[in-house]
């Protein structure tokens, strides 16, 4: 019996899903097929501004501008179709170069395609008047980078592409999705988390040719948080027009704070390159080019040091007690060490600390890091944070390097030998320094010992940041050591001899050290690394002239700046 009724039961559910099917396909089969036609629910993505970025007074270096695009709702073949030979006429793009944009663009049958961005917005108007009549055509506002200042701070402002894969894989977790347009180098790629905007969207429903009907849901996008960065607009345009057409970097930075007030590399490449896709040929040159215009001198490429590296000596020298004031050795223009001769720029005759560090005397430094060695050398130019990251809140900074006899040993299974020394006493052979860390050796002096850390962004979306940047750590170097060394450098300036003596009839008093630095078989690198005013400094300031010749035109080049910097009221 109850084998019956669940028989009789299952008979009658199964002939009312039938029914129920024959009356939905059939009997009500056209009112629901005339539904989906005539209605249908896209989903249009919206995206806030990017964060601005500004300099330490709130001057804008990076902003936004509101850019146009088209955008279709895929639906029937032949309305695509129709559309885009209309656009293809109002936009002046040809019809195979639109096919080709839909089909790169076509991710799903409902998802919206950009076929054109950033159109005239003339172009805007005439697509307005006449969307009516192309079904599916959307016209879309889109936040873009705009920079007021050209090219200006390039290397630390960054650029925006379209996100690769190695940051696809690394950041996915953090929200980053495929066609994002994050940040490459710069402030723009560190802060990349605060600066992108949240996106937001439209539902809309159309109808069975695309045309807008109404809105269902809508999502406000979010705009990205503003950062105040460090750098001086004014400082940062004198520095940059004094550098044009040279190879090499320049750095400002206060002494006691580490804030980055000016950093430059040239050459350097246009930002908007980057902004619109139809730039992609200048894109192309500017990755090709042999001068590599991306590359950030100032942090991302290591140098010899040269001559500046002799303060490390100088340095080393008074706090091991290995010389005194009044140690003195005879400069002849050269010196034998083992078989080799080692040679001085000059002939110097008897020279002292005081006479030897204006000088650049190479035979002063020989004997003075024989006397060292090798490895206390090392030592010290390790307490000054070369051979590491100085931590400055950019990518792709460099760690330099500096060589020592237990590396040599053991790296590359050769032994140190006293010319190795002598080398390194002046930074040449393997030593290889960054302009910023030079900038923060000078810093030492400037501020009577305190090895600070660089850093470029002061706040973000108002909120101080800067307190997290400032690690500030005592080298303990007598302060009559460092007294002698900056009377020695601001010498350098006023000797008559001295090697930086064309910056002796400046307004401002500076006192600082030349370098140049031997490169096989090409122009040696120029450099000036020093302080300003002497008195009370307020400014450290390093130029560099990758294979610029003698350290002089540094110092050429520091002075222009210096003075410009008087001239328009910027020091105290």
């Amino acid at each position: 019996m109850r084998i019956k009724i669940i028989n009789y039961a299952l008979i009658f559910i199964f002939i009312f899903l039938i029914f129920g099917i024959f009356n939905l396909e059939f009997m009500q089969g056209k009112k629901f097929k005339d539904l989906s036609n005539k209605n249908c629910i896209r989903l249009i993505p919206q995206q806030g501004s990017r964060g601005k970025i500004l300099d330490r007074l709130g001057n804008i270096l990076v902003d936004n501008y509101l850019s146009y695009d088209v955008i279709i709702l895929p639906k029937d073949k032949e309305d695509i179709d129709k559309a885009l030979i209309e656009l293809s006429g109002i936009l002046g793009v040809s019809l195979n170069d639109l096919k080709d944009t839909f089909k790169k663009g076509f991710v799903a049958p409902l998802s919206p395609i950009t076929v054109a961005e950033n159109i005239d917005i003339k172009k805007v108007f005439t697509l307005e008047e006449l969307k009516s009549d192309m079904g599916g055509v959307i016209i879309q506002p889109h936040p873009l980078r705009y920079y007021p200042y050209g090219r200006l701070a390039c290397h630390v402002m960054g650029y925006l592409n379209e996100i690769d894969r190695w940051r696809l894989t690394k950041l996915a977790d953090y929200g980053y999705k495929t066609k994002d347009v994050v940040g490459f180098g710069g402030v723009e790629e560190k802060y990349d988390y605060f600066l992108r905007q949240d996106e937001g969207g439209l539902s809309v429903e159309v109808d069975h040719k695309g045309r807008f009907m109404r809105v269902i849901g809508f999502k406000s996008p979010k705009n990205g948080k503003d950062l105040l960065l460090s750098l001086d607009l004014r400082i940062q345009k004198i520095v940059e027009d004094s550098l044009q057409d040279k190879k090499g970097s320049v750095i400002l930075m206060d002494p006691y704070s580490g804030e980055i007030l000016a950093m430059a590399s040239s050459p350097d490449f246009d930002l908007s390159a980057f902004v619109k896709k139809t730039s992609q040929p200048s894109i192309s040159r500017i990755f090709n080019n042999p001068e590599a215009p991306l590359i950030n001198r100032a942090i991302s490429s290591s140098y010899p040091a040269g001559s500046i590296f002799k303060l490390i000596v100088a340095t080393a020298a008074l706090e091991t007690g290995k010389i005194n004031l009044n140690t003195e050795f005879i400069c002849k223009g050269s010196i034998s060490i083992g078989k080799q001769e080692f040679s001085c720029w000059n002939t110097h005759n008897q020279q002292n600390l005081m006479q030897a560090i204006p000088h650049s005397c190479n035979v002063f430094f020989y004997r003075t890091g024989l006397l060292l060695g090798a490895q206390v050398i090392h030592d010290y130019a390790v307490k000054y944070a070369f051979a590491r990251a100085t931590a400055i809140d950019l990518p792709y900074e460099t760690n330099g390097f500096i060589p020592s006899p237990l590396w040599r040993r053991v790296s590359k299974f050769k032994s140190w030998f006293d010319g190795d020394t002598a080398n390194l006493a002046i930074g040449q052979g393997e030593v290889l320094v960054t302009p910023l860390q030079v900038a923060r050796m000078m810093a030492v002096y400037a501020n009577k010992g305190n090895l600070v850390t660089p850093y470029i962004v002061k706040t973000i979306d108002g909120k101080d940041v800067s307190r997290y940047q400032k690690k500030i750590i005592r080298l303990n170097i007598k302060e009559s050591n460092l007294n002698y060394i900056n009377q020695a450098l601001r010498n350098t300036v006023l000797y008559p001899s001295g090697t930086a003596s064309v910056l002796s009839d400046l307004a401002v008093s500076v006192a600082g050290k030349t370098g140049s630095a031997q490169v096989s078989g090409r122009q040696p690198h120029g450099w000036f690394v020093g302080f300003f005013p002497f008195e009370k400094p307020k400014f450290v300031i390093c130029v560099f002239l990758e294979n610029g010749g003698a350290g002089f035109y540094s110092c050429v080049i520091a002075k222009q700046i210096i003075k410009m910097m008087y001239d328009q009221g910027l020091i105290d």
